[in-house]
């Protein structure tokens, strides 16, 4: 768990790192590090302080890193940076002596590739995009003009539905221009003297009513519509779908989550390693808050719980009943399911609320259309071989188990 040194000694780390008076020559591909690979670093340790660009977050970007200090010294600094100070190395003692007690923490456990591999994330998130090349034939670049948006599922849905509505408007007016023409009509009585309207009318609706046909149309339709409403309220018993509830303290994922790219790991902990996700504790808030937006009236209230000791009462939005058993790590680490599938667009959501329907019917039919992530697994090796034998659709997680009673219920 990181602390409040954590944070400040990073920022000792990135000032020795794009100190402008000393550099530094060094290889432009960070000594051939894989920058997929260093991306998943990055997002999990770095990116909460630190962007690859010249934005600072809490700390300065990291465009332009490895032209400032060179590898070996980079490798060094992360690993153990009290050690480099200690060697009475004159860039690293000036940094301590200019930002102390703050001391930056050691990371033993990366790797040299683990760093160079984050080095190298941070130059190919630096390195400008490849120029568009001139249109031929008469076709226009891929960057003139931006692709044409087709519209959303929504608007299509509203505009269904209003053609829907016209159609049943447009039929009851069509019945009620036949009542009122037949109503109206020259329809004369006996002696040839015209039949009053309200007469007609009420002949005209009495023929009407006693039409058996016309009858148990009503009466179906009715049927039907108080059936569909009653089995609709019952399967929403115990749903909380949309359920958005106002929390202690005003967190925003959209800009946490979504503008600076906080790894969801970093807070919720337990989420690729535990059966539940975890609620962050005030002390991971203060990782971050320690130093900044102090003065925040919402970030007061996480110093006044620490102060107090009291917990911060978050309002769960998520909840499955005791009856159900679901692990987190079985499904993010082991099946590789990213949390939007569940949780929906949570970058995006200023309030979280519950998107899915979380029912064992929305379970049941992810379990049949989700493929199993045996790629580099050797655990499914036989397994896929032997589902192979009998099938040519891919391995799914109804196949092994995922429909049946015992996996969820116990």
């Amino acid at each position: 768990m990181y602390s409040r040194s954590v944070i400040s000694t990073l920022v000792i780390v990135l000032i020795a790192l794009f100190s402008s008076y000393q550099s530094v020559a060094q290889d432009a591909a960070a000594g051939g590090g894989d920058a997929a690979k260093g991306k998943e670093l990055f997002s999990t340790l770095c990116q909460q302080c630190h962007a690859v660009t010249d934005e600072k977050v809490i700390g300065p970007g990291l465009k332009g890193i490895t032209k400032r200090r060179d590898t070996a010294w980079l490798l060094k600094w992360v690993k153990n940076p009290q050690a480099v100070i200690s060697s009475g190395d004159a860039y690293a003692t000036a940094l301590y002596a200019k930002f102390q007690p703050l001391v930056m923490q050691s990371f033993p456990d990366l790797s040299d590739d683990d760093i160079k591999n984050i080095l190298a994330h941070i130059d190919a998130s630096a390195a400008p995009a490849p120029a568009a090349g001139p249109a031929t034939g008469g076709a226009v670049a891929a960057t003139a003009t931006p692709a044409s948006e087709s519209p959303s599922g929504l608007f299509t849905a509203v505009l269904v539905a209003l053609l829907v509505v016209m159609l049943l408007v447009l039929g009851v007016l069509l019945v009620l221009v036949t009542i009122l023409s037949k109503a109206v009509g020259p329809t004369t009585g006996e002696g040839g003297q015209a039949t009053p309207f309200l007469q007609r009318l009420k002949t005209s609706l009495g023929a009407a009513a006693s039409n058996s046909t016309l009858r148990s149309i009503v009466l179906w339709l009715f049927v039907f519509v108080v059936t569909k409403q009653t089995f609709d309220g019952l399967y929403s018993v115990g749903v909380s779908q949309g359920y958005a509830p106002k929390q202690p303290i005003a967190f925003s994922h959209k800009l946490h989550a979504g503008q600076y790219q906080v790894n969801c790991n970093y807070c919720h902990t337990s989420v690729y390693k535990g059966k539940i996700a975890t609620i962050p504790s005030a002390n991971i808030c203060m990782n971050c808050h320690g130093e900044i937006k102090r003065e925040s009236p919402e970030i007061q209230k996480i110093y006044k719980a620490i102060e107090t000791d009291t917990p911060i009462e978050w309002v769960r939005v998520h909840n499955l009943p005791d009856l159900a058993y679901f692990n987190h790590a079985q499904h993010t680490n082991v099946g590789q399911v990213q949390c939007q599938t569940c949780h929906g667009e949570i970058e995006k959501m200023e309030v979280v609320e519950q998107r899915s329907s979380l029912t064992m019917g929305w379970c049941i039919d992810c379990h049949r259309k989700t493929e199993v992530a045996t790629k580099d697994n050797a655990y499914y090796d036989k397994l896929v071989a032997l589902h192979k034998k009998g099938s040519k659709e891919p391995l799914r997680v109804a196949n092994i188990g995922g429909l049946e009673c015992s996996k969820c219920h116990y």
